[in-house]
């Protein structure tokens, strides 16, 4: 065989072997970007079920916020009620409710 014939074997082989690198390689990527695919479905479960725990548990958190908040206001309401009514009592006295001569609604009545 020439030197030609030695050349062109040589270079067959080495396009063959290209060829076989290159398929190696789509394969091999594919394979990958199907690993990664995968990791980023589990990553993006994991991220939805730690979003419905959170929103779970901050609901809970702000309904017993809520509930101790309503607490705190009706026991201030109470306190300011007793308040106003020992404050009627002490400026009424124990009997009434009005001011001698005035209405329940503040308006004099000529009549009394």
């Amino acid at each position: 065989m020439g030197q030609l014939t030695n050349d062109m074997t040589r270079l067959v082989e080495e396009i063959h072997a290209g060829r076989a690198d290159r398929g190696r390689l789509l394969r091999d990527l594919n394979h990958a970007t199907v690993q990664m695919n995968l990791r980023a479905n589990e990553m993006q479960r994991g991220f939805h079920s730690a979003r419905a725990d959170m929103a779970q548990r901050q609901q809970r958190m702000l309904r017993g916020f809520v509930a101790g908040l309503r607490a705190a206001v009706m026991g201030l309401r109470k306190e300011f009620a007793d308040d106003l009514s020992g404050a009627r009592k002490a400026f009424f006295g124990a009997a009434g409710g009005t001011m001698p001569g005035r209405t329940r609604r503040g308006v004099k009545s000529f009549g009394a």
